[in-house]
């Protein structure tokens, strides 16, 4: 599903024109986003946990050359699925 696809079916569960389905999604993406920029971590009960996972720095290896590097530590979006969501897949 793209996101045409999910603003579609949103619009169509929740009786509001495309348009402004479209609009909630965008509000939700940026408040999610802007929250996870903070170091905040946002708890959907049910559906899921979105969190900031730190990775430290580490040596690694250039494939080409076998030189061995430095990758800088660094930060990345990451999402916990919650039990409801995990049980209504199985």
């Amino acid at each position: 599903m793209n996101k045409t696809e999910l603003v579609a079916a949103m619009a169509e569960k929740t009786e509001l024109s495309k348009k402004d389905a479209e609009k909630a999604l965008k509000a939700f993406t940026d408040v999610v986003a802007e929250e996870l920029q903070k170091g905040e971590k946002i708890q959907l009960v049910g559906f899921g946990t979105f969190e900031v996972a730190e990775r430290p720095a580490r040596e690694g290896r250039n494939p080409k050359t076998g030189e061995v590097m430095t990758i800088a530590a660094s930060k990345s979006p990451k999402f916990k699925a919650g039990k409801a969501l995990k049980n209504s897949l199985n």
